[in-house]
């Protein structure tokens, strides 16, 4: 199970293009390596803002 405030924190940065602290970058969904955290996201970024996403986002 996921942190709700951590996955809350990384969508919000996704959604505004903030920063990743790791690497000074645009956070991007592709930033996110653990497949939990991952899923949880994209669930999100679906069902919250709507958002369409490729294949290749939901499947690594």
């Amino acid at each position: 199970m996921a942190n709700h405030i951590i996955v809350s924190i990384a969508v919000e940065r996704i959604v505004n293009k903030g920063l990743n602290p790791k690497t000074g970058r645009t956070y991007i969904l592709d930033d996110i390596t653990n497949e939990i955290y991952r899923s949880y996201i994209i669930r999100e970024l679906v069902e919250v803002y709507g958002w369409e996403l490729d294949a290749d986002d939901i499947q690594r």
